[in-house]
């Protein structure tokens, strides 16, 4: 890596990664600056289009980022914001109105004001990001306004020769897009005919840069404020050195989020285990031809109002979000990333740890600042405090672990080794976990994570290596799809809720959502229904199935009313909104919706072929008595309809819940 003082190595993109001149891969970890008044400390440093104050402003806290603090940095994002480029005394409706910008102000001070930022953070050892002025409007098109706007901004700083000659210069190429007008004439995101239009309109201006003598790396946005990726696996960008600048934060991919986060708005997630499915949805199949760059991400606890993302740092396959952005960055291996906190406050940080109850934004090992600071100091080879332990750890991290544990069919269980080096953060440990299992119909491993393909049970053999010791843990997995345990059952898909282990009883927060997301998809095709009882219907209870990842699409809806119990034909389950089928072959977010405030409990609920059946029948049908009189039902799950039914050691579901029997 390059440090000031050290030759900073020349970078370009072969395949799916960053390679330096000597072909070693590279990740970049940095920080942002944005250039104008406000976004420096509020207006109380300089204003007035005053130059000078600004480059001496900005490069004080960038020496103070480096320097004072010790940060160990790689890049810095510039944003060449509109404030410069605007037209002063004109307003704009918002950031994505570009009526106001002036082109030969954009180029006046590209020379004065972003050009001089870009060399001096270059001789500080840093590579330089460079975004366009201001956000994409909403709604974008290949050949509209904003599409003109950027070819019209890039076009000159391709043939900016400050710019292109210089190798250690990358630029990305817009901030935000949300939607974009399809091949099919519709706005949208994520959609095929959305993911054609977006790689057009990229198209177009990596082409213009090229033929104007740019060969430098370019980042190419996602739609959904930097968010979808998946379509770019389908519909690459064609050309050299050409990488994808991602956004991050929490709420996001399914990650959690301690209160709305952001534009996309946050909502809780499910952990690691919803994070690692969003993430693989969206940014694996992308990372998978080429590197990522995560340009916007940060999180501290809202206490502090202080960040964009408002999260917790939390443990790695555990919940919150800072630990599990780590490992899932580094497992996928070319993703390289940033914090967008401001660069006033980095400067401030002084590495000195705090204490429980009297922690700041600065120390506090739930912020990003305290993690990401040993987390850089580890990528760069920077001496870390000891480890203190290595374990292995499986997703959920801190429910309770048995030799029998729960897997929720049609998702995933994530393992790795961890290690607590005293300083209240973890850090992930390099090393191969080798897994044996019984039973490959119900159990798949993937190098990283389990995934319940079916229901039923699978021994496995976790075998590793920690300072030289082989280990091995012997495991049996139940897989079931609604078990009603804390860590599978989530209360809080939209909006904070709450949920009881011990009694059952649910709350949603207010038009909340509780209930299951399935990473993989579950698969309930082979049943003909699907029966629901609960105990104390009412505030607009309902059950939706959604068939995409996604909790603001269209789902099938059954409302309970005043009944407690409600049979669902999965053979012919159609959409709410557009009355179009509902697919159980797989189904991504079962759960329940109310008005909030109105506590339920859910008595049963279990597939069937037969829409009279009770959950006794659905115990006991097709069942099948072991040698130590162990009973399954029809879907492989040791089960028992009540406790005193148990004489046999074993983890059982009884109504759902999860009895461990010794």
């Amino acid at each position: 890596m390059c440090w000031p003082g050290m030759p900073m190595p020349k970078l370009h993109i072969e395949g799916r990664w960053l390679i330096d001149e000597d072909g070693n891969k590279v990740n970049l970890h940095g920080f942002g600056q944005t250039y104008s008044p406000w976004f420096n400390e509020q207006g109380s440093k300089w204003n007035n289009y005053d130059v000078n104050a600004c480059l001496k402003y900005n490069k004080d806290i960038m020496d103070g980022v480096l320097d004072r603090a010790g940060w160990k940095m790689t890049y810095v994002r510039m944003h060449m914001d509109p404030y410069w480029s605007n037209t002063p005394g004109m307003w704009p409706d918002g950031e994505g109105d570009i009526s106001a910008f002036s082109f030969d102000r954009f180029k006046k001070y590209l020379d004065q004001v972003f050009i001089p930022m870009a060399e001096y953070a270059i001789s500080k050892g840093l590579y330089v990001v460079m975004r366009p002025p201001g956000v994409c409007p909403e709604k974008i098109e290949v050949g509209g306004n904003y599409h003109k706007y950027l070819k019209q901004v890039w076009g000159h700083v391709a043939s900016t020769k400050r710019l292109t000659d210089n190798p250690y210069v990358m630029f990305e190429l817009a901030n935000e897009p949300v939607q974009i007008k399809g091949t099919d004439g519709n706005y949208g995101a994520g959609s095929d005919a959305c993911n054609q239009a977006l790689t057009q309109f990229f198209q177009e201006i990596v082409d213009l840069m090229r033929e104007n003598g740019c060969q430098n790396i370019l980042w190419v946005p996602g739609t959904a404020y930097q968010s979808q990726y998946a379509g770019f696996a389908k519909y690459p960008i064609k050309g050299e050195n050409i990488g994808y600048a991602v956004h991050v934060y929490p709420g996001w991919y399914g990650s959690d989020a301690i209160e709305p986060s952001h534009e996309l708005g946050g909502s809780y997630g499910g952990g690691y285990d919803s994070f690692a499915a969003g993430w693989k949805n969206q940014i694996e199949p992308c990372a998978a031809i080429a590197p990522m760059l995560v340009t916007e991400m940060d999180w501290l606890p809202s206490k502090y109002q202080a960040s964009w993302g408002k999260s917790i740092t939390g443990q790695m396959l555990g919940q919150g979000f800072g630990a599990n952005f780590k490992l899932l960055a580094d497992r996928t291996g070319n993703i390289g990333w940033m914090l967008f906190t401001g660069p006033e406050l980095l400067a401030r940080f002084d590495g000195k740890p705090g204490s429980a109850g009297n922690y700041t934004m600065y120390n506090d090992p739930d912020g990003c600042m305290w993690s990401a600071y040993h987390w850089f100091n580890e990528y760069a080879g920077v001496e870390i405090p000891e480890v203190k332990s290595v374990d292995l750890f499986f997703s959920p991290r801190g429910i309770d672990a048995y030799d029998e544990t729960v897997i929720l069919t049609g998702s995933s269980k994530g393992a790795a080794l961890i290690a607590d080096r005293g300083i209240g953060v973890d850090f992930n440990v390099n090393g191969d976990i080798d897994v044996e299992i019984s039973n490959p119909d119900v159990l798949n491993w993937d190098g990283s994570s389990f995934t319940a393909l079916r229901p039923g049970e699978s021994e496995c053999d976790v075998k590793y290596t920690i300072d030289g010791k082989k280990e091995t843990k012997s495991l049996k997995f139940i897989s079931t799809p609604f078990p009603l345990l804390n860590g599978y059952f989530n209360p809080s898909i939209w909006e904070n809720g709450s949920f009881n282990e011990s009694t059952g009883e649910i709350t949603t927060g207010q038009y909340g959502f509780a209930g299951w997301k399935y990473g993989g998809g579950l698969d309930l095709s082979s049943y003909k229904y699907l029966i629901c009882e609960v105990e104390n219907p009412g505030g607009g209870l309902s059950l939706r199935l959604f068939d995409t990842d996604n909790y603001w699409s269209d789902p099938a809806m059954y409302d309970f009313g005043n009944n407690s119990r409600i049979v669902i034909d999965l053979k012919n389950m159609k959409s709410n909104n557009n009355h179009v089928a509902v697919d159980p072959s797989h189904l991504y977010i079962i759960g329940f919706w109310t008005y909030g405030g109105h506590t339920f409990k859910i008595k049963n609920m279990f597939p069937t072929d037969n829409p009279n059946a009770t959950a006794v029948d659905a115990i006991s049908k097709d069942k099948e008595i072991n040698a130590d009189g162990v009973v399954f039902n029809l879907q492989g799950i040791r089960v028992a309809s009540s406790i005193s039914e148990i004489s046999t050691p074993g983890i059982y579901i009884v109504n759902g819940k999860k009895i461990a029997v010794k």
